[in-house]
């Protein structure tokens, strides 16, 4: 028996997470089979904008640019037009960690492409080890 599909690239997650679907799970998946065999078309198509229509849609908006930001440096890919829309970027600062002490760490820990964005994160938050 086949294993399941995995979703293929970041559209497919933005349009998971329009449809009601949960973000973690969403781009856990993806994230599994990227980091398997990196592919720059999984990036290079414009996610749906969530801003409008989903809970903490502008966040989500912003992430998924950075993850296609992120990986493209990574790996020395163009990085896509759409990624750097101003909807893609927060004005108030998210930070994955409440705690002062947890933010001044994700100050300096969170990859450029997601302080970029003004969301901090841990430097290995896509990472699937």
């Amino acid at each position: 028996m086949p294993g399941a599909q995995r979703i293929q690239n970041l559209k497919a997650v933005g349009e998971i997470l329009a449809a009601g679907g949960e973000f973690s799970y969403a781009l856990r998946d993806f994230l599994d089979g990227f980091l398997e065999n990196p592919d720059p078309q999984a990036l290079a198509d414009e996610p749906p904008l969530l801003a409008e229509t989903v809970a903490d849609g502008a966040r989500l908006d912003a992430y998924l640019a950075a993850v296609a930001e992120h990986f493209c440096r990574m790996h020395g890919w163009c990085i896509p037009a759409w990624t750097r829309e101003p909807c893609r970027h927060l004005e108030v600062p998210w930070f994955g960690l409440a705690s002062h002490a947890g933010r001044m760490l994700l100050l300096m820990d969170s990859p450029s492409a997601f302080r970029a964005r003004n969301i901090f994160v841990s430097a290995d938050a896509l990472s699937r080890a």
